[in-house]
């Protein structure tokens, strides 16, 4: 495969999976506007707003990393991965002390806020790892000792005492 269809393949994953998620979680998103404007009036659907704000930018970040590290050396991927992690969580726990601290819960009704956080997160995983099934991703894997096209390790014992002439 040349590398201009790999970048195709890869750009092309990259969306499925951003919207094999981002399409079941706007759903979501908007089911819990609806629910939280029905049962909470305004202040749930500031909840249910900022809430799926918050969540699809989360782990919209989350996929933007992994496209930025498609092309470095695994162990650079891993520890980007791991910096972003925790700089996630770092900043979203500091976003909600900020929100807790600084909104009236008349203004910005906490349990729509959380109810809608979660539905939007298991909507989102959901529909992530439905794509990524989806996509069929062959991964090359490492040659080792071959012979004449065939690996040595997958021989059968019966083959290898043929060959030993016993």
């Amino acid at each position: 495969m040349s590398k201009t269809s790999n970048q195709v393949s890869n750009q092309a994953s990259e969306e499925a999976m951003w919207r094999g998620a981002l399409i079941p979680s706007a759903s979501v998103a908007i089911i819990s506007l609806v629910a939280s404007t029905l049962f909470r009036h305004k202040s749930g659907l500031l909840g249910a707003l900022l809430a799926s704000i918050t969540v699809i930018l989360f782990f919209s970040v989350h996929l933007a990393i992994a496209k930025l590290s498609r092309n470095l050396d695994p162990m650079a991927t891993m520890a980007l991965a791991m910096f972003s992690y925790f700089a996630k969580v770092i900043l979203m726990g500091a976003f909600l002390l900020i929100i807790t601290k600084t909104t009236n819960p008349a203004t910005v009704d906490r349990p729509s806020f959380a109810a809608s956080a979660l539905a939007i997160t298991a909507a989102w995983l959901g529909g992530e790892i439905r794509a990524f099934l989806k996509l069929r991703i062959t991964l090359p894997l490492p040659q080792t000792g071959t012979q004449s096209g065939v690996n040595a390790g997958t021989r059968s014992a019966k083959e290898e005492e043929k060959k030993k002439g016993v």
